[in-house]
């Protein structure tokens, strides 16, 4: 049992449990196959000689023609023999296998890891050819730029109108007013 904390601090802590170390550590590891507690060189099963290390735990297999994942049954058994049994079996159907495509009309982009991206305004998934909102109709986007399209043009007359007013050229700052030129 790792020794807990420092005096002034009983609570806060614990001493690395691998008899070499002894480090003390405040963020310890409490491995769930032995009990005891680690620093973080020796958190992993193998680095503090647990038992469990051997265990490989749950590990599937995924079938490269459905998309299937085959979970092994025994410890030690072959993928290539994971895979072929499947192959054999009802349940493999490689017309089940469908990549995601984009959902923009008329686009045959297949959605993959390097060329999928989320519409910030929308939350749709498109391919990267479709991925500003005027591309893909992104109603969220459509109707904020038409919000602020309407903004500007309001904004650019009133100030074509104080610009006419002075005479075409735009005012100088009161900082620069006070400068004499020689």
């Amino acid at each position: 049992m790792a020794r807990r904390g420092t005096e002034l601090f009983p609570e806060l802590g614990a001493h690395c449990d691998e008899a070499d170390c002894n480090q003390l550590d405040f963020l310890p590891f409490e491995c769930d196959g032995s009990g005891g507690f680690f620093c973080a060189a020796h958190r992993t099963y193998r680095e503090h000689g647990c038992a469990k290390a051997a265990d490989e735990g749950r590990t599937v297999v995924v079938c490269p023609d459905c998309g299937d994942s085959i979970e092994r049954t025994a410890p030690g058994q072959a993928e290539r023999e994971i895979l072929d049994e499947h192959a054999r079996s009802d349940r493999c159907d490689p017309a089940r296998k469908r990549k995601p495509a984009c959902p923009v009309r008329r686009s045959k982009e297949a959605l993959t890891f390097s060329n999928r991206i989320r519409c910030k305004g929308c939350g749709l998934e498109v391919c990267l050819r479709h991925r500003f909102p005027r591309d893909h109709a992104c109603a969220a986007t459509a109707s904020a730029a038409a919000f602020s399209a309407g903004r500007a043009a309001v904004g650019q007359c009133g100030r074509d109108a104080k610009q006419k007013k002075e005479g075409g050229r735009r005012p100088l700052a009161v900082s620069a007013r006070s400068f004499k030129i020689c």
